[in-house]
């Protein structure tokens, strides 16, 4: 349940440190950097479908975009205005 006194950046923190695949693809992306599932987990040590599904849940609440959609593999994705504000915020509490 999320707190009524928190905000929206707050709520998404909170999200993405409750997964630590979230937390590691966040401390991966540099603020307007293109980045590729492999290309992180590679990177990070971590399966590319592990990096893959938190691609796709990050892209889901408007952290990041994917700037090649009409691709099936291969996507590129950046941060997005949130999330370039959120990856800010993590790293002064992370």
């Amino acid at each position: 349940m999320e707190n009524p006194r928190s905000t929206p950046l707050e709520d998404l923190l909170v999200w993405i440190l409750s997964v630590d695949r979230r937390v590691i693809l966040m401390e991966s992306i540099d603020n307007h950097q293109v980045i590729k599932a492999s290309d992180v987990a590679q990177k990070t040590n971590r399966s590319t479908q592990n990096i893959s599904r938190a691609l796709t849940e990050l892209k889901n609440k408007g952290i990041i975009k994917c700037l090649t959609p009409e691709k099936t593999t291969w996507k590129r994705y950046m941060l997005t205005d949130t999330g370039i504000e959120v990856r800010q915020k993590l790293q002064q509490y992370h």
